[in-house]
């Protein structure tokens, strides 16, 4: 059995890098780390005051099952991160995306 490395693996199946293919590839997983980022901030802020996913959603008008996903780093969406942080109670809301910088919401 040959043994790839991960670089190795993504040059075969998805293109070197600067390819077409390759740059689409790298976007992609960059949003979605920046999404789960954004999910977990939303987690941590939420449980750091206390509150369910139930109470969560009440207070956003929408389903503990929406605050799962959220959470998760799907559904994220501008209004979306705007309702989570104003329901839990946050005057400005800046989100910090690690080494991609600083976000003010509002």
């Amino acid at each position: 059995m040959e043994i790839k490395t991960h670089k190795e693996m993504l040059v075969k199946y998805i293109g070197e890098v600067g390819t077409p293919e390759r740059d689409a590839f790298d976007a992609q997983v960059r949003a979605g780390v920046e999404e789960y980022r954004i999910g977990e901030a939303i987690k941590q802020t939420r449980k750091k005051i206390g509150f369910t996913q139930q109470q969560l959603g009440e207070r956003m008008g929408v389903k503990r099952a929406e605050v799962s996903k959220i959470e998760s780093g799907r559904s994220i969406t501008y209004s979306t991160i705007m309702r989570a942080f104003k329901a839990l109670g946050a005057e400005t809301a800046t989100l910090d995306l690690g080494r991609l910088g600083r976000v003010a919401l509002w």
